[in-house]
């Protein structure tokens, strides 16, 4: 078997760690420690955050979609082979390196989604983004550390709270979608979902396809205005 070659490190910041980044042939892995936080051939759970959530926005015009965590680009690349021309895909990303990863030894990974003319990359965390956006975006993804019940990075912890789910609940268009991947389900978040103001659906799904690890996407509809 071909061995695994570690091509770079870096660190997460405000002390979430470091992330490795390995290589074996054309397979790519980030890492954390002991655990695989994802791997290339691994994509079936990230594309349906993105086909599911686009699925319920499909009947609007310009849409304008957030994207939490570039990770191997999975979810955006899904996202744009559904969208339309005049949509738009802010990607917050808060890893300089995964962005340089992408654009360098992953570059066949990306298959040149990053230049897409619809594509927007912000270096930096997303909840800012979240805060700052009033009724700004008609969906927001987040695949951000493991879901819910983080691994990598305490901060992350503020966007799954009651406050955070406020502030993204307040940066959509009315009916506008949240969806989160986690690694696994969390009764308590689609409790706190459904508090918040959202109708809430748990999707189970699959790390690749019909087969791999069983994930969870939350579908979370803004109701009111």
């Amino acid at each position: 078997m071909i061995p695994w070659t570690l091509l770079d490190t870096a660190k997460i910041p405000n002390g979430g760690g470091e992330l490795r980044l390995k290589q074996r042939g054309h397979e790519f892995s980030i890492m954390l420690g002991t655990n695989e936080l994802m791997n290339s051939r691994l994509s079936g759970s990230e594309r349906a955050l993105a086909t599911l959530s686009c699925e319920k926005i499909k009947d609007r015009s310009s849409p304008h979609i957030l994207i939490g965590g570039l990770g191997m680009g999975f979810t955006l690349r899904a996202a744009l082979g559904v969208l339309g021309k005049d949509a738009k895909v802010t990607v917050a990303e808060l890893v300089p390196a995964v962005v340089a990863w992408a654009r360098g030894p992953m570059t066949s990974v990306f298959e040149g989604c990053l230049d897409d003319p619809r594509v927007a990359i912000h270096e930096g965390d997303v909840r800012p983004l979240i805060r700052s956006g009033k009724a700004a975006f008609d969906a927001i993804l987040l695949d951000v550390d493991n879901g819910p019940d983080g691994i990598t990075h305490e901060a992350n912890d503020g966007l799954y709270d009651f406050a955070g789910l406020k502030a993204a609940r307040d940066a959509l268009r009315p009916g506008g979608i949240l969806a989160v991947w986690s690694s696994g389900p969390d009764r308590s978040f689609t409790k706190r979902l459904r508090d918040s103001g959202f109708a809430a659906e748990e999707v189970n799904t699959r790390a690749n396809g019909k087969s791999g690890a069983r994930h969870v996407i939350w579908l979370a509809e803004k109701t009111g205005r």
